[in-house]
């Protein structure tokens, strides 16, 4: 997975959740699975998996952050959506999405 440049693409997703800690590494295994899986379909899709620093009421945060040269559209945003679920990533998953100023 490279690092995300929002400033040299269009539209870019940020998705959060929030893991209990005893189940951080089995989540963050299944994200970056799901990260590589859609990198190597989408040709030029960026993918970064962050996390908080610090646990909140035990759990802690992971990040998924998505970029491509056209930008993500509603369609790949949807099947982020639909293979994070099937994969077992835990939900509720709180979408942001941001753009460069131009």
């Amino acid at each position: 997975m490279t690092a995300v440049d929002p400033s040299a693409r269009g539209r870019c997703l940020f998705v959060y959740y929030r893991v209990p800690a005893p189940r951080l590494e089995a989540a963050a295994a299944a994200a970056r699975a799901l990260q590589a899986d859609l990198v190597a379909r989408h040709p030029g899709l960026e993918a970064a998996l962050l996390r908080r620093p610090e646990l909140r009421d035990g759990d802690a945060t992971l990040m998924e952050t998505y970029a491509a040269p056209a930008g993500v559209d509603d369609a790949l945003a949807a099947e982020i959506a639909r293979l994070a679920a099937a994969a077992g990533l835990p939900q509720p998953r709180h979408v942001e999405v941001f753009e460069p100023l131009t």
